[in-house]
């Protein structure tokens, strides 16, 4: 048996563990594990892949992105249809099958976020073998307790607080800094957390700018001259609005908030603020030993639903246990924080101010 294996979307720590999870579990069925590069572009004719072995994974779990590439920007980018299921042109699912029946594969792996699993429902709906794994950062799909990359992603929040807290006490300054996060608050609350922020503002609760600065002012009171501040690129202002970028193309991106608020802050406060985009250094660098061994847990659990032919299921990862799900129940089924949980309330108990 032969299977396939691609990363789409954005690239992620741990996706070098899931590859070298697949090819792993693979050889020891007897099976040949057949890597695509640049995400699904590389099943387009003439088909862009490599053979993978288990001597071509040594080492790779500690690698930051992926020995396969990636690409968020492609044939296949999925568009709404009717009903609102998301579509793809016939004339690419085409060429894809005719690449999978040439080159013998039985199973296609898609390693990617909400949209990369979005494509795969299309393509499995449309009569090929997929299997999906749940990577992203952001923490955000539904069936999945936790994904890959977020561990990695929360790390690199807290490092660049405890290297800012510094400053700002030197300076008594005020510091935002902004995180990634789609349109969920996993890695700016988490990141806050453990990174001692003293104001958290994510999307999934509404906050005043007025109650942040009489926070900052509070703080000053009692002897505390600098403030750490996070904020989630999704988060809204208080008008609603959400703060994007243009990019080439004309299309836009969520960024920008964390200067706005800086500004604020600056004006209702009287201190001296600055802010700080982490932006893609959350995706960059090694993966944690949680993100490795999650990865290569991942990737194990795929090979096997595809040796047992459990087509069209994700991976999922829940309670410890790594299970799966069918990708209709993954796909657009968006994991926010609940601002009722639990996780909100150990901030809450800790002193953070959330901004309401």
């Amino acid at each position: 048996m032969r299977i396939g294996i691609l990363n789409s979307g954005g690239d992620c720590p741990g996706l070098n563990a899931v590859i070298h999870g697949v090819v792993g579990a693979a050889s020891k069925l007897g099976m040949e594990v057949i890597g695509f590069r640049d995400g699904f572009e590389g099943l387009l004719p003439p088909a862009d892949y490599v053979q993978l072995d288990p001597e071509d994974t040594v080492g790779i779990m500690k690698l930051g992105g992926t020995i396969l590439g990636t690409t968020n920007k492609s044939h296949f980018a999925s568009r709404l249809g009717t009903d609102d299921l998301k579509e793809i042109a016939e004339q690419v699912v085409t060429l894809t099958r005719e690449t999978l029946r040439e080159l013998d594969i039985c199973a296609l792996i898609v390693v990617g976020g909400d949209g990369s699993l979005g494509t795969a429902l299309h393509l499995y709906n449309a009569g090929i073998p997929v299997i999906g794994v749940p990577k992203t950062i952001d923490n955000d799909l539904q069936a999945t307790a936790m994904t890959f990359g977020f561990d990695s992603a929360v790390s690199c929040v807290v490092d660049a607080l405890d290297r800012l807290h510094t400053t700002a006490v030197s300076h008594k300054r005020v510091m935002v800094v902004e995180v990634m996060g789609r349109s969920a608050g996993w890695i700016a609350l988490w990141g806050g957390i453990a990174g001692g922020a003293n104001i958290v503002l994510i999307p999934e609760i509404e906050f005043n700018l007025e109650k942040v600065a009489a926070c900052i002012k509070e703080r000053e009171s009692k002897g505390n001259h600098s403030t750490m501040i996070v904020v989630a690129e999704g988060a809204s202002l208080p008008d609603g609005d959400l703060i994007t970028k243009d990019e080439c193309g004309n299309s836009v991106r969520l960024g920008g908030i964390g200067e706005v608020i800086a500004d604020r802050i600056s004006t209702l406060t009287g201190k001296e603020t600055r802010a700080c985009t982490l932006g893609h250094l959350q995706r960059g660098g090694e993966p944690t030993s949680l993100d490795r061994i999650l990865g290569a847990r991942f990737g194990v659990k795929a090979v096997e639903l595809a040796h047992g032919k459990r087509f069209g299921r994700m991976v999922s990862y829940q309670s410890y246990y790594v299970s799966s799900v069918t990708i209709e129940e993954a796909v657009d089924k968006v994991r926010k924080v609940d601002p009722e949980g639990q996780v909100v309330h150990t901030a809450r108990a800790i002193g953070i101010c959330l901004g309401d």
